[in-house]
């Protein structure tokens, strides 16, 4: 029988993302009620110790993940505590929007460490995706909450887009399909989602064209 903290300490990218793809089929079942928002902020920290499960098994300082995870987590149980300050919510987007891109950086370092392509470097391709996805969905939720109506949609357009919404739009953003009914208004959501695009390109231009490369490289007969 395989031990689970074996497979973890492994492959903890492919564990991420594993964990990630399943919270976007676990979101609609929470929706918008106490006891779902509850359930959302508690996966939410089992991502983020997946996701310094991640960073340690990488070339980045473990220590940086650490300094910024635990406020995090403090935030995250404030925010349960008082759902309805705007500061706390602020600080804790900002924080796990800085969180999620230190992740990132530590993955793409992982895959750029050597000129030889592991399975669980092949995992970290996906999972720096959906953790860059995640931090961009918090940077628009720190957005909404310095420059009210900074976005609109189709549906209750005068309303604050919900944590779903927003993690759509970051995908649809970063994917470059564009399919979001989310719409961003104001200029400074424009320019965060600008920014956006601009990373999603320059993703598939640098980081996933290396990892194919190597990957061709490594299957070529010697």
């Amino acid at each position: 029988m395989n031990d689970p903290l074996r497979t973890i300490r492994r492959t903890p990218s492919a564990v991420l993302l594993t964990v990630q793809l399943a919270g976007i089929l676990v979101y609609p079942f929470l929706g918008d009620r106490t006891a779902g928002r509850v359930l959302l902020q508690l996966f939410g920290l089992g991502v983020l110790v997946l996701a310094v499960m991640a960073v340690r098994s990488t070339p980045a300082l473990t220590w940086i993940s650490v300094l910024l995870g635990v406020p995090v987590v403090v935030l995250t149980a404030l925010e349960l505590t008082w759902p309805g300050s705007s500061a706390i919510a602020l600080w804790s987007a900002v924080l796990h929007a800085a969180f999620y891109g230190y992740t990132a950086y530590a993955l793409i370092r992982y895959m750029f460490h050597d000129e030889h392509i592991s399975r669980d470097e092949l995992f970290a391709t996906a999972a720096t995706f959906t953790v860059v996805a995640w931090g961009w969905a918090y940077a628009y939720a720190a957005v909404q909450i310095v420059w009210p109506d900074s976005f609109t949609a189709a549906q209750r357009a005068a309303d604050p887009r919900t944590w779903v919404e927003l993690l759509f739009l970051s995908v649809t953003t970063l994917s470059s399909t564009g399919l979001s009914d989310v719409v961003p208004v104001r200029p400074h959501a424009r320019s965060v989602v600008m920014l956006e695009q601009i990373a999603g390109m320059l993703y598939l231009a640098l980081v996933v064209a290396r990892v194919t490369a190597l990957t061709v490289m490594g299957r070529r007969p010697r």
